[in-house]
Formats: structure tokens, C-alpha cells, sequence
């Protein structure tokens, strides 16, 4: 049987598992954390649930729709309240001119990974990072194929997918143990995606105020903080009469404080956030808990002739980074055409 490795239990590397679900095929997925679901990931505290990367899953793209929308729907929530922008000078405006609904689950983002690795039927390896890859040359017996090494042992694909974010690809296949001037386009080409650095701060106060608005995103890009939502908008997150608050600053703010103290940070941004929202109760939060996400969103694609050029070394990826859209709806598509490409392949 056809073995394939995918690297990374985020959306796309899910999705792709999902979409090979009824292939002729062994997949197994690697990830170097002890969940799945990357930037669709969710905290508790408190009795409360939050949404530590990607805000919420839009459905404006037919087929992810369709996918959780029927499929994948148990638990699923829609986010109450629309989206306002404000401007360099915190002046906040109605509308954003976005209506596609707000997905969640309620209990929290990350479910969707759990239901699609559940529903992929595929072998999930958690806390397993790779280390190395290696392509290894035909024999009279067998076809080329890659290896994929982790601490703990080597595995043996005839095909492999990479869905890490782009510069983590470009450092795995730049490490590579594959003499193919290819690799180093292909390096190249990840390489050369732009990512943002993200502070995803939550903020839990003991009371709740009552905005006309479930947050707020900065529309010129000129301000310290790029969005502000409260989580209890969404059903089953908070518990009634609190509040919880989750900041992200720009990636200017967020490059500048990644390395300062937890609490340091917290302060910082609930000041900023009271500034903003103009409400003095905001500067005195009860907890706090700061997420740090090195590469969290891709600026740009990377060329999309370069990636596919992959396949003639059985080497296909997915990803937010591919489709340059940092977006989970993207990440999920893109896995779900990568495992399409894929069996077509087989």
C-alpha cells in the first residue's frame, strides 16, 4: 500500500488527511506539538473558553462551508455581534462590509481539528517534530521515496506533504538530504514568504459591558493594536456577567514585547485596549494569559509554479502561506486540494 507522511496537524495538514480519507493509501501525520489544529487553537481557564489564534472560522468559501457546516458541525457556534474598524487615531466607525458568518465550536476553534482527525481516519503522531528528510533514490525493488525522521524513529512515504508554516518548510527541506538543484528552488520560494509576529493577549474582567459590536479591527494598519473581540459573543465561552477580551497588537507592538514578561505584556495591552474602547474598567483585568505566535500570518503566496514543480518528486504542500491568505478557511481549502492532488498522483 501507498504510504504517504504528511508533516504538520494544523487545518491543512488535516484537511489534506481528511481528503485522502478514502485513498488506497497509509497516511500518517506528524506534529511536534501535543495538539492538533495550529493557529485553530483554544485555551480554558476559569470556566472560561478562548480562542488563542484564529478568531473565528468565516464560512465564505463554499466547499469549507459545506464541510463544517454538515459534517463537521456538532458543537458548532456562530458569533454573535459584527465586526467594527477603527482608524490610526482609535476612531472607531460602524461595519466592516462583512457578513459571512463567524464559526466556532463551543468548545472552542481547536474542535475543528479534533473532527477532522477524526474524521480523516488517518494515524496522527503528536509530539512528534521532524528533524530530518531525506529522498532516497530508486532500486531494482522499489520506487524513490522520502524519509522522514523524528527522535524517536524513521519513516518510509512515497509521498510527502508539507504544511508547516513557510519558513519552518524552507528550514526542513534547506536541512534536507536531497541533491536536486529543485530543493533549492523550492527553498527558495518558501523562503521568500513575508510572516507576521503575533501577541494574542486574553483579558478576563469580573463584569461585562454591553458594546454593540463583537470587536474590533484596525483598518489602516496604524495603530498599536490590530484587534480586539470579546469572547462572549460566542455561546458557551464565557459565563454570564463576565468578560473576557482578546487583544492582538500589531506586528510592529507584538515583534517589539515578544520577549518581555507575561505580565508586562498583559498590562500593556489592557492599557492599550482601555485607550481604545474608552473605558477606564479596562486597565484592571483579574487574569490574564499572553499566547506568542512566531510565524502566524503570511503577508504574501509563495509562487505557486515553483510548489507544484514539487510533484515530480512526489513532494506536495498546503497551507495558509501557499494560497496567501492567512485565514483558516484558506489553510483548510488548500489542505483539502493537496490531498485531491495527491490521490490523483497515487
Amino acid at each position: 500500500m501507498t504510504r504517504i507522511a504528511v508533516v504538520g496537524a494544523g487545518v491543512a495538514g488535516l484537511g489534506t488527511a481528511y481528503a485522502l480519507r478514502e485513498a488506497d493509501a497509509e497516511v500518517t501525520v506528524f506534529e511536534r506539538r501535543e495538539s492538533v489544529g495550529g493557529r485553530a487553537a483554544t485555551r480554558r481557564h476559569d470556566g472560561c473558553v478562548y480562542d488563542a489564534g484564529a478568531n473565528y472560522l468565516k464560512d465564505d468559501d463554499p466547499r469549507v462551508a459545506a464541510l463544517v457546516g454538515e459534517e463537521l458541525a456538532d458543537g458548532l457556534v456562530d458569533t454573535e455581534g459584527p465586526v467594527w474598524t477603527f482608524d490610526a487615531d482609535g476612531e472607531i466607525s460602524e461595519g466592516k462590509g462583512d457578513d459571512a458568518r463567524k464559526w466556532t465550536y463551543r468548545e472552542g476553534l481547536a474542535t475543528l481539528g479534533q473532527r477532522l482527525r477524526e474524521a480523516s481516519g488517518a494515524s496522527v503522531r503528536t509530539d512528534a517534530e521532524v528533524e530530518t528528510l531525506a529522498r532516497e533514490s530508486a532500486t531494482e525493488s522499489r520506487d524513490a521515496r522520502w524519509r522522514v525522521g523524528t527522535a524517536s524513529d524513521d519513516f518510509h512515504a512515497d509521498a510527502l506533504v508539507l504544511t508547516p508554516p513557510a519558513p519552518t518548510t524552507a528550514y526542513l527541506l534547506d536541512g534536507s538530504d536531497w541533491d536536486d538543484p529543485l530543493c533549492g528552488d523550492l527553498v527558495d520560494a518558501a523562503a521568500s514568504v513575508p510572516y507576521r509576529t503575533l501577541l494574542s493577549v486574553a483579558l478576563h474582567y469580573p463584569y461585562r459591558a454591553d458594546p454593540p459590536y463583537y470587536a474590533l479591527v484596525n483598518a489602516d494598519k496604524d495603530h498599536d493594536i490590530g484587534w480586539v473581540s470579546r469572547e462572549e459573543c460566542k455561546p458557551g465561552h464565557v459565563p454570564d456577567g463576565e468578560s473576557l477580551l482578546v487583544v492582538q497588537p500589531s506586528p510592529d507592538w507584538s515583534r517589539e514585547r515578544y520577549e518581555e514578561g507575561n505580565d508586562e505584556i498583559a498590562v500593556a495591552a489592557a492599557d492599550r485596549a482601555a485607550e481604545l474602547l474608552d473605558d477606564p474598567d479596562r486597565y484592571q483585568f483579574d487574569w490574564a494569559d499572553v499566547i506568542r505566535w512566531r510565524d502566524a500570518l503570511p503577508d504574501a503566496g509563495a509562487d505557486r509554479e515553483t510548489l507544484r514543480r514539487g510533484t515530480e518528486a512526489d513532494l506536495f504542500f498546503a497551507g495558509d502561506w501557499v494560497v496567501g491568505e492567512g485565514r483558516i478557511h484558506a489553510a483548510l481549502r488548500s489542505g483539502l486540494e493537496t490531498g485531491e492532488r495527491v490521490a490523483d498522483a497515487l
